[in-house]
């Protein structure tokens, strides 16, 4: 009797069933597998019989999927490319490498992570993938399993079976031009707003939102006039002057250019403050997610905090490398 559980097919009936697509009849598939029509045709009314749903549409010729046979075509493809990678990844791991590793990056981190990832993925693996974006994008993409670490401001807290490991830690500030009013108070920041405009981080990111819900905590409504995806944008239009932004220091890092036009403070109100935190799920890939995080540390204590010092004191201020136990380094 068969579990309610049970797989509605196996990799050689998927096999079977991409075959006669491929082919375009049973009989052009049999001879090409080399077995028997029967045999073919046997093993496709049988998975036909465990999805409870025809296949093919049989009234014509050549055979012609129908929505349900269209369907599983899509998603054997990709089964059974990912089934036959397991044997050369195993050969692999017994030499200690892997055969292919994604990363998703927060874009906040590309500049000065991306090539440094780069090159310790290419000593671990044959083929390494790093994706920079939304961490929104990277997220979905973990959990669908079409990554295998990635770095964003989203811990996946409510999942289970996952692996994290603390990064960085930074408050948000307020970026404006230099001798602009100065901001200490919400009522402050409402009368800037009115002086300047501002330039906001989109809200398909994590850090729009953060933001977004900290001007609502504040009870400001400030009109939404320019967004960007990309720390880039957001800077470049402080820096020209005119604008002002909430931002955080490795967004500032990332932006890139000269900051000396731009003045640093604290937000008003309670403290705005996100981490960037590495996350896989456990016990897949060994040490690696463990040692991806500690270069991360160690790239972002040695190169990036002494910049963002020099850059602004208040930047500096505002970014804590984190131990492995999410405490502040002390290095």
């Amino acid at each position: 009797m068969s579990r309610s559980d049970d797989l509605p097919f196996d990799l050689r009936s998927l096999s079977i069933f991409l075959a006669v697509c491929e082919a375009g009849g049973m009989a052009a598939a049999a001879r090409r597998m080399g077995l028997t029509q029967p045999a073919v045709s046997l093993a496709i009314a049988e998975l036909e019989s465990r999805l409870g749903a025809p296949l093919f549409d049989r009234s014509v010729r050549p055979l012609a999927l129908t929505t349900a046979g269209a369907l599983l075509r899509q998603r054997a493809s990709a089964l059974l490319s990912e089934a036959r990678q397991i044997g050369p990844m195993m050969r692999e791991a017994s030499r200690g490498r892997l055969s292919l590793v994604r990363v998703g990056l927060v874009d906040s981190l590309s500049r000065a992570f991306a090539a440094p990832l780069a090159q310790h993925l290419a000593a671990r693996a044959d083929e390494a993938s790093v994706y920079s974006g939304l961490t929104s994008a990277h997220a979905s993409a973990l959990v669908t399993r079409n990554l295998d670490l990635m770095i964003g401001v989203d811990d996946l807290g409510d999942m289970t079976g996952l692996e994290r490991w603390p990064i960085v830690a930074e408050n948000y500030l307020l970026a404006k031009p230099r001798g602009s009013r100065p901001v200490s108070s919400v009522a402050d920041l409402a009368a800037l707003a009115s002086e300047l405009g501002f330039v906001r981080f989109s809200a398909r990111s994590s850090t729009g939102v953060d933001i977004d819900r900290h001007l609502r905590r504040l009870g400001l409504e400030i009109p939404r006039a320019m967004e960007f995806d990309t720390p880039y944008g957001v800077s470049a239009m402080v820096a020209r002057g005119g604008h002002f932004a909430i931002t955080t220091p490795l967004c500032l890092y990332e932006g890139g250019g000269d900051l000396s036009t731009i003045e640093f403070v604290p937000t008003p109100g309670p403290q705005l403050r996100r981490q960037l935190t590495l996350v896989a799920f456990r016990h897949q890939f060994g040490r690696l997610p463990a040692d991806v995080a500690a270069l991360a540390r160690g790239i972002l204590a040695r190169e990036v905090a002494p910049e963002l010092k020099k850059a602004a004191p208040a930047l500096g201020a505002a970014f804590s490398v984190l131990g492995s136990d999410g405490a502040v380094s002390s290095s």
